[in-house]
């Protein structure tokens, strides 16, 4: 079955899977705090710094996360996308 066939529900599903741990987690302190740069978001989240760059970048790519610059921060936020995706996750049976 190809990815355009696929229901959105079914490929998050499948996207879940595959993401790190410590993605749920930072999707997880975005949803729950709102916008923050990436010391406070790997505080937050309990991802180390190192990790927390890997992950962001995954899911950026995925569009779930949006990273913008604000002097010399880089300030994560969630897209539509993103807060979709992380509300489908706290549905039973996801």
């Amino acid at each position: 079955m190809g990815v355009l066939s696929k229901s959105l529900a079914e490929y998050f599903v499948e996207v879940q899977h595959r993401l790190p741990d410590e993605a749920d987690r930072v999707l997880r302190a975005l949803g729950e705090h709102g916008r923050m740069n990436k010391e406070e978001l790997s505080l937050s989240a309990r991802v180390k710094r190192a990790v927390l760059d890997h992950v962001v970048m995954q899911l950026y790519a995925l569009g779930f996360v949006d990273v913008a610059t604000e002097g010399k921060s880089k300030i994560c936020s969630l897209t539509r996308l993103g807060l979709e995706f992380a509300g489908l996750e706290e549905r039973p049976g996801h």
